[in-house]
């Protein structure tokens, strides 16, 4: 199965069910390695639990298949959120990935650049209002030239 091909909710329970939970956690990592060349820790992880590893799998399938976004739009999405959160195993792994299948390294240092753009902007817009909120202005207010919705009940 490459990166683009998902299995079918019917045949993912129907290789649970002939399989036994064991064996077929065991088969998801074997499909998840040759996917993305390793084995991501949080699977890694979850390895000795089946049920978890499996029910995991099968919701982020399901995710998958859903998705009316193809294989590399998501997987620079996936690039800009793990920029964004500071994860370095996934930014890795989905470079990794997205290289792999033929994303350009301009489109996926766009990707990191809008995610570092919109987390400068989180930051600012967060520390930007405590700060007027610690000094009782408001911008609704100033724009208005009068009391906003929230201060004209204060009064």
């Amino acid at each position: 199965m490459d990166h683009g091909e998902i299995m079918s909710l019917e045949d993912e329970l129907d290789a649970i069910l002939t399989k036994g939970k064991d064996k077929a956690a065991e088969d998801i990592l074997k499909v998840v390695e040759s996917t993305y060349g390793e084995i991501p820790y949080v699977f890694s992880f979850m390895k000795d639990n089946p049920d978890i590893l499996i029910t995991k799998v099968l919701h982020n399938n399901a995710i998958l298949r859903s998705s009316t976004l193809d294989m590399k739009t998501i997987e620079l999405i996936s690039i800009a959120v793990s920029a964004a959160m500071r994860c370095s195993h996934c930014l890795r792994l989905h470079i990794h990935v997205a290289s792999k299948m033929g994303v350009s390294e301009d489109e996926i240092a766009a990707a990191i650049f809008l995610a570092g753009n919109l987390v400068n902007s989180s930051v600012l817009a967060t520390a930007t209002r405590h700060l007027d909120e610690e000094r009782e202005i408001c911008r609704a207010c100033e724009v208005n030239s009068e009391a906003c919705e929230i201060h004209a009940k204060k009064d």
